[in-house]
């Protein structure tokens, strides 16, 4: 077999993202996790107390496909696979997302389980007030002393986010308030609850 070389190319694609009107100067930017949507996480977001007060953004990560045997599209935010370029990919997604407001004076990134790594990679990048996560632990790429205020949300039945991954998270980060909830893998009333006492402290 002759060998051959891997060739990465850059091109344009679009990524979608749900927008829900509210202050201008706030913004709270949803992540899903694998397999998930925009749809999803907006739901989520507009459950959060006190979110009347904000823009809401939930972004779909770029990688679409049906969930299994569905019509439902969803995405993934990445694979192993290429993984560097695919970092640098979404973490600049993120960016134009956020140029298409005018400058707002707060944000909040959310994300859960694999979005909980696209939340803490905008945190490391882009100024913001806030981070939190649900599910989901923090990748060895992001340097925690650069971010600001974190929520980790663990329940106490996810079997992937494990406590071992949350004190792990916990030694590496400066500012962190960690919420053990009565929940599996998933959003619940709990997190939705402390999200929204982070928005009103913020």
């Amino acid at each position: 077999m002759r060998a051959m070389d891997v060739r990465l190319v850059e091109t344009k694609t679009h990524g979608r993202v749900l927008v829900r009107a509210g202050d201008p100067r706030r913004l709270l930017v949803g992540f899903h996790g694998y397999a998930q949507n925009a749809e999803e996480v907006m739901s989520e977001l507009e459950h959060v107390p006190g979110n009347e007060s904000w823009t809401l953004v939930a972004i779909q990560g770029l990688h679409r496909f049906y969930r299994s045997r569905s019509e439902i599209v969803v995405s993934s935010w990445m694979t192993r696979e290429d993984r560097e370029v695919a970092i640098a990919d979404n973490i600049e997604y993120v960016r134009r997302v956020l140029e298409t407001f005018e400058t707002p004076e707060e944000i909040v990134f959310a994300g859960f389980s694999q979005g909980a790594a696209m939340a803490y990679r905008a945190a490391s990048t882009i100024r913001c007030s806030a981070v939190a996560i649900l599910g989901g632990d923090m990748p060895p790429d992001v340097d925690g002393a650069t971010l600001p205020r974190v929520l980790i949300g663990r329940g106490v039945r996810d079997e992937w986010f494990t406590e071992a991954k949350v004190s792990a998270d916990r030694a590496r980060l400066q500012s962190v308030e960690v919420v053990e909830l009565d929940a599996a893998h998933e959003w619940n009333e709990e997190f939705r609850a402390k999200l929204g006492q982070l928005l009103v402290s913020v």
